[in-house]
């Protein structure tokens, strides 16, 4: 895998290198730009598979996955989409919404589905997403916008057991525990 990203990789820098000369060498450096993307994607995901990471899984039941999926990487710095693939017209899913999508967020792994099935179960607080942050502004600023259209499940306080702490589920029903030492 590694070889071929190498190959594409070099070749794309001999291909932008050159004066594109026609709409042919335009269209494969595009097709070749697309490759390489695809193929990090792919190196990215084996790496992780590889390496048995645990990743947190979220199954969303209102075709609301690539929302919550936006709106969290807008949340985080160096946070990025891995992968998308959509349910297809053929499907038991409406098409477009998401049948797999991966994301880091704080080089933490998730992965997210629109389930084609409405199950009688959904999020629960009682399985959440800690995060121990850096200064009380990312603090503020994550509960705040992580409780918009969301609920307040403990606002941000000193309970005994750290500095402040805060216990929001967010607008698609994520539990999210908001530390600070």
């Amino acid at each position: 895998m590694k070889k071929i990203v190498i190959v594409m990789f070099c070749t794309l820098c001999i291909l932008s290198c050159t004066k594109v000369k026609s709409n042919d060498q335009t269209k494969e450096l595009t097709q070749l730009r697309a490759e390489i993307d695809s193929l990090k994607k792919a190196s990215t995901l084996q790496k992780a598979k590889k390496e048995g990471q645990i990743a947190t899984f979220l199954t969303f039941q209102k075709e609301d996955a690539e929302r919550a999926m936006n709106f969290y990487v807008s949340l985080f710095e160096d946070a990025k989409i891995i992968d998308i693939q959509r349910w297809g017209k053929a499907s038991s899913s409406k098409e477009g919404t998401i049948m797999y999508a991966s994301f880091k967020l704080k080089d933490q792994l998730f992965m997210c589905s629109d389930s084609p099935a409405i199950h009688k179960w959904g999020f629960t607080p009682a399985i959440s997403i800690y995060l121990e942050c850096n200064d009380e502004t990312e603090q503020k600023r994550l509960f705040t916008s992580l409780s918009e259209k969301g609920t307040v499940l403990m606002p941000l306080n000193n309970y005994g057991f750290s500095k402040q702490f805060g216990f929001v589920q967010d607008q698609f029903g994520v539990s999210w525990q908001l530390n600070l030492q």
